[in-house]
């Protein structure tokens, strides 16, 4: 019976991961379909379809299924009509959310979220409700053994990067909205394609929360993550290392 226990236990995990990366590549496609049609299904001439082919590559999507997507993308009228919407609101602790979503219905997702933002404990509030407490940045990261940290630094400022943080997890640029795509292909150029190269809102002010809270932000973070219609959750809550050591055990 324990075998079988096992089994059954493993086979559910396995479920769970697959059912994870299906809603990942899912968003994925969203991402792309909507970068198609807002500009070109070319990646050389689109750089929002550029920084979605490279998310799509770091969750290994093959290049039979990306090629798809922007085929499915580019043709004539048909299919679903995504628009971007970033909703905000509070969660447990005071914690500050950010959602970004991609959506064909702006009445069911607006409903859902505020049903999860409520069952976990949170509000969700009205546009800048929020937003002041972040910044908005344009992120690039990098292994690090893509360069030195020295030429790094060095190709950054001279793309028009703001910042350049270098260690053993990597380097990460940090640059204005607007200079995204130009600092990420300045720095293709000469280091190749980039990890990651996205848009992120940073908190400027956090929220200090304890190991009951940050429990309770946690899953309403997941629970909005697992939403088909969020691409992206930012949250301004920090815990300390011992609590998120044993939150993560």
């Amino acid at each position: 019976m324990a075998g079988h226990s096992q089994f059954k236990n493993i086979m559910h995990r396995k479920g769970a991961q697959d059912a994870k990366r299906a809603r990942l590549f899912a968003k994925i496609i969203r991402e792309i379909t909507v970068a198609v049609r807002g500009g070109s299904p070319d990646p050389a001439a689109n750089p929002r379809l550029r920084a979605a082919i490279l998310n799509a590559r770091q969750a290994n999507m093959t290049r039979e299924t990306i090629e798809r997507a922007i085929r499915k993308a580019s043709g004539e009228a048909g299919g679903e009509d995504y628009v971007a919407r970033r909703y905000e609101g509070y969660g447990p602790g005071g914690v500050a959310i950010i959602v970004e979503a991609l959506t064909d219905n702006l009445n069911r997702t607006a409903s859902d979220l505020r049903a999860i933002f409520s069952k976990h404990g949170g509000t969700l509030g009205e546009t800048n409700s929020v937003a002041f407490l972040f910044s908005r940045l344009g992120v690039i990261r990098y292994p690090a053994a893509a360069a030195s940290a020295e030429a790094m630094l060095e190709a950054a400022i001279e793309a028009g990067a703001e910042n350049v943080e270098s260690g053993e997890g990597g380097h990460e640029v940090t640059c204005a909205v607007e200079d995204l795509f130009a600092v990420q292909s300045a720095l293709a150029a000469r280091f190749g394609e980039a990890e990651e190269a996205k848009l992120e809102w940073r908190p400027t002010t956090t929220a200090a929360v304890d190991e009951e809270q940050a429990s309770a932000v946690l899953k309403l973070i997941d629970a909005l993550e697992d939403h088909d219609d969020v691409q992206a959750v930012f949250a301004n809550f920090e815990v300390s290392d011992a609590v998120l050591a044993k939150l993560s055990a």
